[in-house]
């Protein structure tokens, strides 16, 4: 009896949410195409191979019933997001959600951009 499919996405799987997530639907071929254009080289086989994995774990989910396969993403990035950032706080930090913004912002300094987006958060004004 074989492992039942992980429910973490990989690397290469967060890279084709990535996709969906910025452009809505698309193809196997599509997502390649974009993926390529952004400097990722992988080979069709090796995409349409991680669509499916997608679809399967319930991440993509299909749009149409003829070829080519027209998918668009079933979780949201703020869903997936939160829920990588959730298990990392909690495996790593223990929970603490105070060690973790100690370490982002010990390692190093925060740019005017992050300082600003940092004291609307603490405002209540960026949600």
């Amino acid at each position: 009896m074989g492992r039942p499919p992980a429910k973490d996405l990989t690397e290469r799987e967060l890279e084709v949410m990535h996709v969906f997530w910025s452009r809505g639907e698309g193809t196997a071929a599509e997502t390649r195409d974009r993926l390529e254009a952004s400097g990722l080289d992988r080979t069709y086989a090796t995409i349409a191979n991680l669509v499916r994995g997608l679809q399967e774990k319930g991440f993509l989910e299909q749009v149409n019933d003829e070829r080519p396969f027209v998918y668009k993403a079933a979780r949201t990035y703020e869903d997936v997001s939160g829920r990588l950032l959730g298990d990392l706080l909690h495996r790593v930090f223990r929970g603490s959600r105070a060690q973790l913004l100690r370490r982002l912002i010990d390692d190093r300094k925060l740019t005017a951009e992050e300082r600003a987006v940092l004291e609307r958060v603490l405002k209540g004004g960026d949600r």
